[in-house]
């Protein structure tokens, strides 16, 4: 697909939305498109991080809605709607976008580029870091439409800021300014927005070379953390590491602490 562009380089895979003209707006065609794509660096022994970004003036305006009625992945807006199928859309095209992010299984860092909105914003949101150019913005514009926060933001954004910021940002729906997110803790790096790209490349590079398994038990765990209480939390840290412990990196790791030599990762 033309509007998404996927290049895999050096054990990186760089996932870019190409469409500036429409504010990289995701039709429904480019949301499974890339939710193809993160299911297959997610299983590709050959990747160890992503980066997701986007080309010209934003990383994503949300959902393309032109045509498509309200809501972030709402049906036809001339078909008459029976009960469920705005539901049922959401579940399967926002949510189901937002998840495929979470659940990767390689690091996921996004570039943001520009102004991330709606399910744009989500999608930042969702990644496991999140670096940022200083023209960068962060809209939670679904209360400008009259519409109810989706794809993840009532999940992500109390989870990030607490409810109190949550709301505050989905009430009114104002732009925050990429210092005002990265202050929030939204953002891991605010850089100039010629730097942006080299700053993803290096920490995508980083990412890459260090033990792949043991980075997406990590994700997990860490995830997991936010939805449970500590015995289970516990339980599923020491299970991470019985199984961490049995893949080629783990292993090397140990040996090279007691050898006093660098670890030869290689994402095994």
């Amino acid at each position: 697909m033309d509007t998404v562009r996927y290049v895999t380089a050096e054990r990186v895979a760089h996932l870019t939305l190409d469409r500036p003209d429409a504010l990289n707006a995701l039709t429904p065609d480019q949301r499974d498109h890339v939710i193809h794509l993160l299911g297959e660096a997610s299983a590709d022994p050959g990747i160890g991080a992503v980066v997701i970004t986007g080309t010209g003036r934003a990383f994503c305006a949300g959902a393309d809605l032109r045509g498509s009625g309200s809501g972030s992945g709402s049906g036809s807006g001339t078909a008459e709607r029976v009960p469920g199928d705005v539901a049922r859309t959401i579940r399967l095209g926002a949510q189901r976008l937002i998840g495929a992010v979470l659940d990767c299984e390689k690091p996921v860092i996004a570039a943001v580029n520009g102004t991330a909105a709606g399910l744009g914003a989500h999608l930042a949101l969702a990644c496991d870091l999140v670096l940022a150019a200083e023209s960068a913005r962060f809209i939670e514009v679904f209360v400008r439409r009259g519409l109810v926060p989706d794809g993840g933001g009532a999940y992500l954004l109390p989870r990030l800021i607490g409810p109190h910021r949550a709301k505050e940002l989905m009430f009114f729906g104002d732009a925050l300014s990429a210092p005002e997110a990265e202050r929030l803790g939204l953002v891991n790096r605010v850089v100039p927005d010629a730097d942006l790209p080299k700053t993803a490349r290096d920490w995508a590079a980083r990412l890459a070379t260090g033990p792949t398994r043991a980075l997406a038990l990590t994700k997990q765990l860490v995830n997991a953390s936010l939805d449970t209480d500590r015995a289970s939390a516990f339980a599923a840290e020491a299970a991470a590491q019985e199984i961490n412990m049995t893949t080629r990196d783990a292993q090397d790791g140990v040996r090279a602490f007691v050898e006093r030599r660098t670890p030869d990762f290689q994402g095994r």
